[in-house]
């Protein structure tokens, strides 16, 4: 069997009825083009959002107090005082999978200088801070360990905050606000970082020693979060189980139920979201799919069509000697050029939306190699699938018959 001459005769035939064989390879030039694109889309904002994530502190895990219950009523998480000095001098110094910590307390109030004024929130951390969050300073400095156990009056703001309360001024280092009748005096400023994938400004932010909040604002003997960053992505749920058992045998709880405190990682914010993306993504690929099935019955449709025109040539072929296996590859072969070379099209329209989608639209979108051997391999299958019958009622015409059709 001369495997050429049957793709010889496929493509000539296929090159006689060019507009024929144009508007049949277009159902899947658009199905492919479809699921090329939405692929690379949702591949393309999964990375984005990784990515701007991993801004915020990829390795990041937030330790919350738990809500209780007392006198058979459930409290508020922020009530709580489960977290204490003792637990984070413990997880600082016990544990292994951990880069860097910080207790965490919050105000909210105004900041006043002079005629300027905003609302703004104090996080009173400690220097590790800046590591677990990525941010870097600008200009002054991070406040040290002495002016944290002497709970200093200083603060690092950001650029949103220096905008809004010093107008005009170059550098606010040196500059004093006031928040709440205390004094603060600025010690430094933060590089700025934008807006996050969920809309929240990064850069108003003011961060003074955590004892500061404490002590100076809140009065409180207790913390009302820590911060932690594993050492690495992949050490975040080792950290995780590290700080859930230190924190378990310092409140003396042997009951898991029990736990007075939560543990949430930025792995799982990520998976969650990256499962989410996913869903979406395949439902976009799917209703995009849909063409291919219209693109690969009108494949179907067209192949009939090419055997009722060639009934004659087809008796013969077969009266000359050409076997079922012949006739069945002959029509087989055609439909698989017509589905493939669409295929091949769609692919790089595929390539090409999503280069204009990034550098024009601005739209991340990223082609997976992936993405193109699934859509090569349905392009084939529906070749395949859908010529089959077809080319099965080509090869099963009784020769006599098919020598006298008209």
């Amino acid at each position: 069997m001369n495997y050429w001459n049957l793709f010889y005769i496929a493509l000539r035939a296929i090159v006689s009825n060019k507009m024929r064989s144009f508007l049949t390879m277009l159902g899947m030039i658009i199905g492919v083009w479809s699921v090329i694109t939405m692929l690379a889309l949702g591949q393309g904002s999964k990375e984005s959002i990784r990515s701007q994530l991993s801004e915020m502190g990829s390795n990041i895990i937030m330790i919350h107090p738990n809500m209780g219950m007392m006198g058979g009523v459930r409290q508020n998480a922020s009530d709580q005082q489960s977290l204490k000095p003792a637990d984070y001098e413990s997880l600082k110094k016990e544990c292994v999978h951990i880069a860097a910590i910080t207790p965490q307390l919050t105000a909210s109030g105004q900041l006043i200088n002079g005629v300027n004024n905003a609302p703004s929130t104090l996080y009173g951390v400690n220097s590790d801070y800046l590591t677990i969050k990525c941010l870097r300073i600008k200009s002054g400095n991070m406040f040290n360990e002495h002016q944290i156990k002497v709970s200093a009056k200083v603060a690092v703001i950001g650029k949103t905050v220096a905008d809004n309360i010093f107008p005009g001024v170059t550098d606010p280092v040196g500059q004093v606000f006031r928040f709440k009748n205390i004094p603060m005096t600025v010690i430094g400023v933060l590089e700025a970082k934008g807006t996050n994938s969920m809309g929240q400004d990064q850069d108003d932010v003011v961060l003074v020693p955590y004892t500061t909040v404490q002590k100076r604002i809140l009065a409180i003997n207790y913390y009302q979060s820590m911060l932690a960053s594993a050492k690495s992505e992949s050490e975040s749920q080792a950290a995780t189980e590290e700080i859930t058992e230190i924190l378990r045998r310092n409140h003396h709880i042997t009951n898991p139920e029990d736990d007075d405190f939560s543990i949430r990682s930025m792995e799982e914010l990520i998976s969650t979201i990256s499962s989410t993306t996913n869903v979406l993504t395949i439902l976009l690929a799917c209703i995009a799919g849909i063409s291919l099935l219209v693109g690969g019955i009108g494949i179907m449709n067209i192949m009939f069509v090419s055997v009722t025109e060639r009934t004659k040539e087809i008796g013969l072929r077969m009266a000359v000697g050409a076997k079922e296996r012949h006739i069945l590859l002959q029509f087989l072969i055609e439909s698989v050029v017509i589905s493939v070379t669409g295929g091949v099209i769609g692919i790089l329209l595929g390539f090409l939306s999503a280069w204009v989608l990034t550098n024009l639209v601005h739209w991340n979108s990223t082609v997976q190699a992936s993405s193109v051997i699934l859509a090569f391999a349905v392009c084939t299958a529906t070749g395949v699938f859908f010529g089959w019958y077809p080319a099965k009622k080509a090869a099963r015409l009784d020769p006599i018959d098919a020598i006298h059709y008209e």
